[in-house]
C-alpha cells in the first residue's frame, strides 16, 4: 500500500482524515483519489437540494463514476464525518485547503498556493464595520464574493467575522465563489454548504465567464456550473426571490422582512442559545 507524504503539521481531525485517506491510495494516486472524493461528496449535497433536471443529471453521472472508482461509499462517508466535526468543533479554519496544501496537490503549473486561513480571517474583520451593518438594516442582506475562491477560506472567514459582529449570516449574506479549478471549488462548496452559508460556487474562469445578473438568481451560462448551497434553498431566501420578481414585476421598493430576519439555521453546529429541532437543522431566535 502506498503511503502519502504530506508537509506541514496536522492536528487530530487531519491525522483521522489521513489515515482512512491513505486506505485509498493502494493504486491510484493521491491526486486522483482526492478528486474523486471531493466529487463525491460534492454532489452528494448539491443534488440533495437542486433538482435542475440538466445538472442534477449531470451530477449523478460524476457521483456514478467516483463512486466507482473508490470502491464504495464506507470510507467517503467516513471522510465526509471527519469534515462535519472537524469545521463543528473548529468553524475558524479551511480544513480541506489547509489538507490539499499539506498533501502537495497544489497546481505548480498555475501557481496555487492558498491564502492562509488568519490572513483571510485578518481581510474579513477589516471589511466588517459599521457600513455592514447599516446595508444589512436597509436592505436585509449583503453579498460576499470570491472571483478566485480556492477552497472557500475567504468566504469561511467572512462568515465568522459577521457571526463575531453579531450578524446572522444565514439570513444576511450570500456567499459567492468561483475558481477555473474544479476540484478547489468543490472544495469550497463542501465546506461553506457544510458550516450553513447561503450561496453558490461556480465553476469557470472569472475573467472570460464572470457571474452576471441578479445575485439571488444564480443561473449556469456558457462555460460555467453552478453548485447551490442546501442553507440558499431556505424559505427565507425563497421568499427573497419571489419579493424581487414581485417587484420586477409591479414596481415599488422593497422592505426587510424583520420576522425573517431574526431566525437562526445551523446546519451542525451547536449554539448556546436555541429552541425547536428540524431534522439537522437547529435553530433559534434573538
Amino acid at each position: 500500500m502506498a503511503r502519502i507524504k504530506h508537509v506541514g503539521t496536522v492536528g487530530e481531525k487531519e491525522k483521522d482524515f489521513l489515515k482512512l485517506f491513505d486506505q485509498l491510495t493502494y493504486s491510484r494516486s493521491g491526486w486522483q483519489i482526492w478528486e474523486d472524493l471531493m466529487t463525491v461528496m460534492a454532489c452528494s449535497i448539491c443534488n440533495a437540494v437542486d433538482r435542475r433536471k440538466e445538472a442534477y443529471e449531470r451530477r449523478e453521472e460524476q457521483y456514478e463514476r467516483s463512486i466507482k472508482a473508490l470502491g464504495g461509499v464506507d470510507i467517503p462517508a467516513q471522510l465526509l464525518g471527519i469534515i462535519t466535526m472537524a469545521l463543528e468543533e473548529n468553524p475558524n479554519q479551511d480544513f480541506l485547503g489547509k489538507l490539499y496544501m499539506n498533501l502537495n496537490l497544489g497546481s505548480h503549473w498555475h501557481g496555487q498556493f492558498f491564502t492562509p486561513y488568519n490572513i483571510c480571517r485578518m481581510m474579513a474583520e477589516m471589511n466588517f464595520g459599521d457600513g455592514v451593518q447599516a446595508e444589512v438594516e436597509r436592505k436585509g442582506y449583503i453579498s460576499v464574493c470570491d472571483p478566485c475562491v480556492g477552497a472557500g477560506a475567504t468566504l469561511i472567514a467572512a462568515a465568522n467575522a459577521m457571526r463575531r459582529a453579531n450578524l446572522n449570516y444565514q439570513t444576511n449574506a450570500v456567499f459567492i465563489g468561483q475558481d477555473i479549478d474544479r476540484v478547489v471549488a468543490m472544495m469550497a462548496y463542501i465546506q461553506i454548504s457544510l458550516i450553513g452559508c447561503p450561496g453558490y460556487i461556480i465553476i469557470g474562469n472569472s475573467l472570460t465567464n464572470p457571474p452576471t445578473g441578479h445575485v439571488l438568481f444564480p443561473q449556469d451560462t456558457e462555460g460555467q456550473e453552478v453548485w447551490i448551497t442546501p442553507l440558499f434553498m431556505h424559505d427565507i431566501w425563497e421568499m427573497r426571490r419571489t419579493k424581487e420578481l414581485m417587484l420586477g414585476l409591479f414596481g415599488g421598493t422593497a422592505t426587510t422582512l424583520k420576522t425573517v430576519e431574526k431566525e437562526y439555521f445551523y446546519m451542525f453546529f451547536d449554539f448556546n442559545e436555541k429552541e425547536g429541532n428540524y431534522g439537522n437543522k437547529r435553530s433559534y431566535r434573538k
